[in-house]
């Protein structure tokens, strides 16, 4: 069995992207901005030792800057991100999957390195997190597949973390909590050139 891992994007359309942090800085620069992270999610992952899996929000762009012999594309399900993100981990884990990994392109701090790290982590541990300051995560990773994991999340709040790590521990499952990063939500984020 292989490891993976899945990547959350959306295509970069002008005013679909960044829409909060659009905002403050308009939607051309979010625009940018979020390019920015999409090449910068693609460096990160491109030479990982595992299958990679990108789920779009908005439709397969086959022509995109993301190698098709690389990744596998794969369109995002139905329903809220609960949802999408349970059919993602399915969908790897029906592929004969191992430890699976799950991030989003929206975390500038994130490395090579620490993905591998989440995924030594998964040989001790059930569930690797990667808390993000906002009170989410950035990363989630598990060994089989934890349903539960996506039921009765408040998303896009400040207790994604804490609710989930609730839910480990009701179920008894070991964690492993990685680096607090942040997601580039506000301008306040952005700690790069765009």
């Amino acid at each position: 069995m292989r490891k993976a891992i899945i990547i959350f994007i959306r295509n970069p359309i002008l005013g679909k992207v960044k829409t909060r942090l659009a905002m403050s800085i308009g939607n051309e620069a979010a625009l940018k901005v979020y390019i920015k992270l999409l090449q910068h999610t693609n460096v990160i992952t491109n030479d990982l030792d595992c299958d990679k899996y990108l789920f779009y929000a908005d439709g397969i762009n086959k022509t995109d800057s993301w190698n098709d012999q690389v990744y596998t594309k794969v369109e995002q399900g139905e329903g809220g991100l609960g949802q999408k993100m349970k059919a993602a981990f399915e969908h790897v884990f029906n592929k004969n999957s191992g430890d699976v990994l799950i991030i989003g392109s929206d975390c500038y701090d994130l490395s090579q390195k620490l993905i591998e790290n989440a995924f030594t982590t998964l040989k001790e541990a059930d569930i690797v997190i990667g808390p993000a300051a906002d009170g989410g995560y950035y990363l989630l990773g598990m060994k089989m597949l934890c349903p539960d994991l996506f039921k009765n999340i408040n998303w896009s709040t400040d207790t994604v973390l804490k609710e989930t790590v609730a839910i480990c521990d009701k179920l008894g499952l070991q964690y492993f909590l990685l680096p607090v990063l942040k997601d580039v939500d506000r301008k306040e984020d952005i700690g790069f050139e765009y």
